[in-house]
């Protein structure tokens, strides 16, 4: 493996990216333009129509052009795995930044209407133009929101797309390590899960969500069964990280 992919700090681009962290979780980008630069490197590298290969076109943009904080091609082998043991109808990503997340799952449950909730507008544009390339905009719907603003992105969910008790399938978590906690028992609340969700968190270990990990470990064999995947940060394997896959038992 060449050793720029394995070693994440020789890439000017990690550096670059350091300043804009500290406001991913208010602007929901690095800040320095990197992720309207990979929509416009898909669009003119991949092929219109092909899930595969514009999975492939981003995963090559995060290694040789700007690192991006999408799940990546690692970790994104285990979101797969979950998808299809799923096998949802309905499906719900939190934090669509690029588009990558909900691509995969589009790409593993065919059948599945997805719907990712995403706090700015500039990520939920750039995501949309992705998935009308890759030929998946019709059933790939992104709904820009917070779970944590009141009640109003949930209300749209459940008013708008039909969310309702027992309908949701899978659940990925990627947005602010904070609240995934939070935002769960927020979905949990509105009676949407049913006995055999599955709920599938990353980045578990960094940036990191504690009181997420505390609480599926403390519940494990009561109202969830969990399993921590055993990884590495996004298009790297220096740095390590968990993802965590989680049945609702109900």
């Amino acid at each position: 493996m060449d050793l720029k992919r394995r070693l994440p700090l020789l890439r000017w681009s990690v550096w670059r990216m350091a300043p804009g962290i500290r406001n991913i979780n208010v602007t929901g980008q690095i800040g320095d333009g990197r992720e309207a630069a990979a929509v416009d490197y898909v669009l003119a590298n991949a092929r219109a129509g092909d899930v595969d290969d514009v999975l492939a076109t981003i995963d090559k943009f995060a290694y040789e052009k700007a690192m991006l904080i999408n799940v990546g091609d690692e970790k994104g082998l285990l979101l797969d795995a979950a998808v299809r043991r799923a096998d949802p109808a309905l499906a719900l990503e939190l934090g669509t930044y690029c588009g990558y997340g909900a691509l995969r799952i589009a790409r593993a449950a065919p059948a599945a209407r997805v719907f990712s909730v995403e706090l700015a507008e500039a990520n939920a544009a750039n995501a949309r133009r992705i998935w009308e390339h890759a030929g998946v905009g019709d059933r790939v719907t992104c709904v820009v929101g917070t779970i944590g603003d009141g009640g109003r992105t949930l209300d749209a969910l459940a008013h708008d797309h039909g969310f309702a008790s027992g309908a949701l399938d899978f659940v990925f978590l990627d947005h602010d390590k904070d609240v995934y906690l939070d935002d769960l028992m927020s979905i949990v609340d509105r009676g949407w899960l049913h006995p055999g969700s599955i709920v599938v968190a990353d980045n578990v270990k960094l940036p990191g969500s504690p009181k997420y990990r505390a609480y599926m470990r403390q519940q494990q064999g009561k109202l969830w069964n969990t399993v921590e995947h055993k990884t590495h940060l996004e298009y790297q394997s220096l740095a390590s990280d968990l993802v965590l896959e989680s049945d609702y038992l109900g």
